[in-house]
């Protein structure tokens, strides 16, 4: 088979475009939101054409949903992946709490965590971004809890600890401590409420 090298280049130029345009809309959506997003503010952005931008997305909506789903990617190669390599058991939780505070403080997105900044836009608004965001929510939910009944499986939690109230205070408290640092510009939000983390995984306070 014979590749057409012009055809190739345009695919190629697209998809860099493409590339171009979701890194800058996960960056605006986690400032001013999902609905701040359009084609023409982007193209501006970026000093690209309206319709080269147009042409990668086709619509707002989609331009919104694959938003979503690149953010999704970058979360998970900051957060999720890295934690996974640890051992099975508290220390996962653990770091999978300490890479979520590494992301939100580091400002991976410019709003700070950017499920938190989008999802309160959406959480009453039925439709397709609203189900991508509540797919997202649930995943990172459930995955939470798995990681609790693991620890508690192992024995490595504190006696009594209940792993699903204990997935609902994490993620409660990391939602927390983004929100208020960024709101007031205060880091030290992540260091209080990470000894609260490791006081609740059994851990003692960092040295």
């Amino acid at each position: 088979m014979v590749i057409d090298s012009a055809t190739d280049g345009r695919v190629q130029r697209g998809n860099e475009t493409r590339r171009a345009v979701l890194g800058r809309a996960v960056q605006v959506a986690s400032v001013e939101g999902l609905g701040a997003l359009s084609i023409g503010r982007l193209a501006t952005d970026l000093g690209l054409s309206k319709s080269g931008v147009f042409a990668g997305f086709g619509s707002k909506e989609e331009l919104q949903l694959a938003t979503v789903r690149a953010a999704r990617r970058i979360f998970y190669d900051r957060v999720v992946t890295p934690a996974l390599e640890r051992p099975e058991g508290a220390a996962r939780l653990l770091a999978l709490c300490e890479y979520w505070f590494d992301y939100s403080r580091g400002r991976v997105f410019e709003g700070g965590c950017f499920f938190y900044s989008v999802t309160a836009e959406f959480d009453a608004q039925p439709g397709p971004v609203r189900d991508a965001l509540a797919q997202s929510a649930l995943e990172w939910e459930a995955l939470v809890v798995d990681l609790a009944r693991a620890a508690g499986a192992a024995g490595e939690l504190p006696a009594g600890t209940d792993p699903e109230e204990l997935a609902m205070l994490l993620t409660s408290l990391m939602d927390g401590a983004n929100s208020l640092a960024v709101l007031h510009d205060d880091p030290s939000r992540y260091d209080r409420t990470m000894r609260v983390v490791r006081r609740l995984l059994g851990f003692p306070p960092p040295a």
